[in-house]
């Protein structure tokens, strides 16, 4: 998942979901990564893909995985915050309408609860891992693990 952030006017590029798509709402860029592409080159082509921006510069900010024991599934999001980009949107995205929020007013818009809670972590400094153990057959958060990092100044 690709924030795209335009430090100039402070807002960020959301996309508006159809509920036909799955999670649908306002939601940054993602999708899943192609063989053998690396993780970074794959947020980069889905960007690409989904906008019709070319990411110049990308910045990993973290990690947020599901577990579900039950089906034995793993899912796993890297979280990017992309802050340089040159080209044009798309007329006509794929993957719903593309929107220019500003950053202060992007959590009054409908979108799911994860993301919601994702989205302040791409602003702020150093990177995080959230690890959740989820249930699906009861919907409830078995176990969850969260960690912020902070890189430190050589000494």
């Amino acid at each position: 998942m690709s924030m795209i952030w335009n430090s100039v006017t402070d807002e960020v590029l959301l996309m508006n979901r159809p509920d036909r798509k799955g999670f649908p709402g306002y939601i940054a860029p993602g999708g899943k990564v192609e063989f053998p592409e690396s993780i970074v080159d794959g947020a980069m082509r889905e960007v690409r893909e989904e906008t019709g921006l070319v990411v110049k510069e990308i910045l990993y900010k973290g990690l947020d995985e599901f577990c579900d024991p039950e089906q034995g599934l793993r899912y796993m999001v890297f979280n990017y915050l992309v802050s340089s980009y040159e080209g044009e949107l798309l007329t006509d995205p794929p993957e719903g309408e593309l929107i220019w929020v500003p950053s202060k007013n992007a959590l009054e818009l409908p979108m799911q609860d994860w993301f919601a809670e994702r989205f302040p972590r791409f602003f702020r400094a150093g990177t995080f891992e959230r690890s959740v153990v989820w249930e699906k057959s009861s919907g409830q958060t078995l176990q969850q693990t969260f960690k912020v990092y902070h890189e430190q100044a050589e000494q």
